[in-house]
């Protein structure tokens, strides 16, 4: 067990510097991202108005295809209103005659609103290609800079890295994952703090007097009953420092 919180302190404090590397790039990770997303999203509206723009210009044209058939019809059906020799068959034109006029008028109706629906997602398409072209822009920018700071950090960050999967090898994954899920929830990331003075490192409430022996003797893992942290004795903490110098 020994060993095991001699780890987990170890990687606390490669998570504490992998964390400092990380303010160092201040907001511009966030940023990146941030412009990443209005990008694919922008992307995705532009396919999605190109696609509107498409059908709906075909559809217009469809429905002029119609009229355009429908008017010779009603044109054929005055023609033939000529040669009739009864009314029944006058009227069964002219009811014919009706009926095309009627879809004519739905059809023009139709038509103009296709007409307005693919014009305005033209219009759109053209404002969100301006958008596009703004985003990659400010994008590229803030990319560059992230690049610049990164450089400076990458082979730090390499070696944090490297220490940090030999550090979690000895752990189990359900005591990695408390010590994680402790980690998401403190400000600061800290999640393993040792003893300073029979108090815990992070809260600085006293811990009490049998627990301190207890965590002397490194069998077990003991949090702190106020702050929740995973707590080691001082002499891992003391023992850390000590080598790192």
């Amino acid at each position: 067990m020994e060993d095991t919180l001699r780890r987990l302190y170890e990687l606390q404090k490669i998570d504490t510097n992998l964390d400092e590397l990380e303010e160092m790039k201040g907001d511009l990770p966030l940023q990146v991202k941030e412009l990443e997303d209005q990008y694919a999203q922008r992307k995705t509206e532009l396919a999605n108005l190109e696609a509107t723009m498409k059908q709906s210009f075909a559809e217009r044209d469809l429905a002029d295809s119609d009229i355009v058939s429908l008017r010779e019809k009603v044109e054929r059906y005055k023609s033939q209103q000529l040669e009739v020799r009864n009314n029944k068959e006058y009227d069964a034109l002219t009811r014919e005659m009706d009926s095309a006029v009627a879809s004519i008028a739905k059809l023009e109706k139709e038509m103009q609103d296709l007409e307005n629906k693919g014009t305005t997602a033209r219009t759109d398409i053209e404002t969100v290609k301006l958008q596009i072209v703004e985003l990659e822009k400010t994008l590229e920018e803030k990319r560059v800079a992230l690049a610049e700071v990164s450089k400076e950090t990458d082979a730090e960050e390499n070696e944090y890295r490297k220490a940090r999967t030999r550090a979690v090898e000895g752990i189990k994954r359900p005591l990695l994952e408390t010590y994680q899920r402790i980690r998401d929830s403190k400000r600061g990331g800290k999640a393993i703090v040792g003893l300073v003075r029979g108090a815990c490192g992070g809260c600085f409430n006293l811990v009490p007097p049998q627990k301190v022996l207890e965590l002397r003797q490194s069998k077990r893992i003991y949090m702190c009953e106020h702050c929740g942290r995973i707590l080691v004795p001082s002499q891992i903490a003391e023992g850390k420092e000590t080598a790192a110098q």
